[in-house]
């Protein structure tokens, strides 16, 4: 039976001076890869973004909001979404946070399940902190549990990341909530739609 309640740990990083290093470079692949700011995106787009990185990872909060509330989050003039592609479709994003000012928080930040192992994790976790920085905040924060992908914290530390808290809590099971198995729902019925139809020859 699936319990209705699930814990978290959540770990939370700060950086507080900006890395010693180049600045963030795209990995060499077959196609282009590029960074392109979505401004004020549609509330469409930002869901199938937030929805499609953040499936595997049972990314749920923003499915729970009406579009009117997350509208007014995602065009803030504080807040920017880049979309990273690569070969010209959609391939992760990142979302910075600059409400809080001085500090700047990577709100949102990952890859769409089919670009995973490429080499551009690192490179949009490199790419979101030289951006948080160019908005000279006095500290870069983000956040990750034990549910997103097992290279994420370790990753964040490599950047330049410190933790600075982390702490278990208990979450209404995102697989149970209706937002949720709405899109797993009409993602299942797309993959049906492009399986092969066998011959009856």
């Amino acid at each position: 039976m699936t319990e209705e309640f699930i814990d978290v740990t959540v770990t939370s990083l700060e950086m507080l001076t900006p890395p010693a290093r180049p600045l963030a470079r795209a990995p060499s692949l077959s196609q282009p890869v590029m960074l392109l700011r979505a401004h004020q995106p549609t509330t469409s787009f930002y869901r199938y973004l937030y929805n499609t990185v953040g499936q595997e990872w049972l990314w749920y909060e923003r499915r729970q909001m009406s579009d009117e509330v997350l509208t007014e989050i995602i065009h803030d003039k504080n807040v920017s979404v880049d979309v990273l592609y690569c070969g010209g479709v959609p391939a992760g994003y990142a979302e910075l946070d600059a409400r809080m000012m001085p500090a700047v928080e990577v709100a949102y930040l990952g890859l769409i399940h089919d670009f995973i192992g490429r080499g551009l994790g690192r490179f949009i976790v490199d790419w979101a902190v030289d951006a948080a920085w160019d908005l000279e905040p006095e500290r870069v924060w983000i956040h990750t549990c034990n549910l997103d992908h097992p290279a994420a914290l370790p990753t964040y530390q490599k950047a330049g990341f410190s933790v600075f808290n982390r702490q278990t809590t208990k979450i209404p099971n995102p697989r149970l909530l209706p937002s949720f198995a709405k899109f797993k729902l009409m993602a299942s019925s797309a993959e049906d739609e492009n399986k092969p139809v066998a011959s009856s020859d």
